[in-house]
């Protein structure tokens, strides 16, 4: 009540002009706002009593403004209703948008223009949604960024759609996250294959499941179609092998429900980086893979064991493997097993189910990761009546950086 003390406003008898009101006012409102933390109001009750006086039967109107009382774009007049009314929006054609004519006679002085005022240059920096290209960071809140230099996975598509490369991925487009591919029909087998990922985070990380019937990722792969982007697929009846190819646009299920899992290539530039080898993709051949005593969690009507891929990494060189690749938990993270094969069911590292046998020096030791074949042979074990996967070390490759969450 400080600033109603000091305006000099006499408010016995209720003699009060309305200019000596309208100013009391003025005054005495923001007192009436209570604060956060602070009473509702700090009145006495003969102040309480005077104000009370003041403000019956009053009629509030705008005062008039003087020159030297113009008020600031961070003021208002309580008073002035006027002001509390929000300006009228400004269309985009009201704005004054006149380009200069061109000069005429060959007169090289520039005709005179009118050009829109500024608008703090938001315009320029707005994007045309028709033109906003793919690669662009878009800020998705929790969305991965895509990689700056996405031409390379990109490129390695399109030459994949052309089916002029058709072998495994192992070491190609390094510092790009590859994926496992499994599509299956919408319906019960679809929502048991989710959960199974769920329940199995270590075997079946998942990246992304695609729209129902749409053979298209934008978020790990703007652009890019599954059904020909894989070098080569696996299609799977009633839990057998029916046969491989490199196209699945004449198989694509019109209901279909397409699954993308990290793979563990996604670390071979990590690895690389770091001066560890990578053997098979030296010698030119797909990583060997083994079916293991490792039991998954069911799901549903989807059980079986778990399915693991060999890299013979240097002995010294072992502890810097398991700390890179524990990084890495979107793309079956660290080792389930180093160097003894025999405890996790393999009888023989020489005879891989799936991919190529590599041989181990005396100075290396075999290192095994989940794999995510896992799903492959879980298909099979299940008698699935009908899946597309790829083929075992033929991954999509996708625009997003391998060390994405690391």
């Amino acid at each position: 009540m400080s600033e109603v003390a000091s305006s000099n406003i006499k408010l016995s008898n209720n003699t009060l002009t309305k200019e000596e009101k309208k100013e009391l006012l003025r005054n005495i409102l923001p007192a009436c706002q209570p604060q956060e933390g602070s009473p509702p109001n700090t009145f006495t009750q003969s102040e309480l009593d005077d104000l009370k006086r003041a403000l019956p039967n009053m009629q509030i109107g705008p005062r008039e403004t003087k020159k030297e009382d113009v008020h600031n774009s961070n003021t208002i007049d309580i008073c002035d209703l006027n002001q509390w009314k929000a300006p009228p929006e400004q269309k985009l054609s009201d704005v004054s948008t006149e380009v200069a004519a061109p000069p005429q006679d060959g007169s090289a002085e520039e005709s005179e223009r009118v050009e829109a005022p500024p608008q703090d240059g938001w315009m320029e920096e707005l994007p045309q949604i028709s033109s906003l290209k793919v690669d662009q960071e878009l800020d998705w809140h929790g969305a991965p960024r895509f990689h700056k230099q996405v031409n390379l996975p990109r490129t390695f598509r399109e030459k994949v759609r052309r089916g002029e490369f058709t072998s495994p991925t192992n070491g190609v487009c390094p510092g790009f996250l590859q994926c496992n591919l499994v599509v299956l029909p919408q319906g019960p087998v679809a929502f048991d294959f989710l959960l199974f990922c769920q329940r199995n985070p270590k075997a079946c990380p998942l990246i992304e499941v695609c729209d129902v019937g749409s053979p298209y990722a934008p978020g790990v792969a703007p652009g890019a179609d599954i059904r020909t982007d894989v070098p080569k697929y696996a299609i799977y009846r009633d839990g057998k092998l029916e046969k491989e190819v490199t196209d699945v646009t004449d198989y694509w299920p019109e209901n279909s429900v397409a699954f993308l899992i990290g793979c563990s290539f996604s670390y071979d530039g990590a690895l690389l980086d770091a001066g560890i080898p990578l053997k098979s993709a030296e010698q030119g051949k797909n990583v060997p893979m083994y079916k293991t005593k490792l039991k998954c969690r069911p799901a549903g009507s989807l059980r079986g064991n778990m399915v693991v891929s060999m890299k013979p990494i240097p002995a010294l060189q072992i502890s810097k493997h398991v700390e890179i690749t524990a990084k890495y938990t979107h793309a079956h993270g660290g080792p389930v097993a180093v160097g003894s094969a025999s405890s996790i069911g393999i009888a023989d590292i020489s005879k891989p189910e799936w991919g190529e046998q590599i041989d181990v020096a005396s100075d290396e030791v075999p290192v095994f990761h989940a794999c995510g074949v896992t799903p492959q042979s879980i298909l099979m074990d299940s008698k699935v009546p009908f899946a597309i996967t790829h083929s075992a070390g033929h991954m999509f490759v996708t625009d997003l950086p391998s060390h994405m969450g690391v």
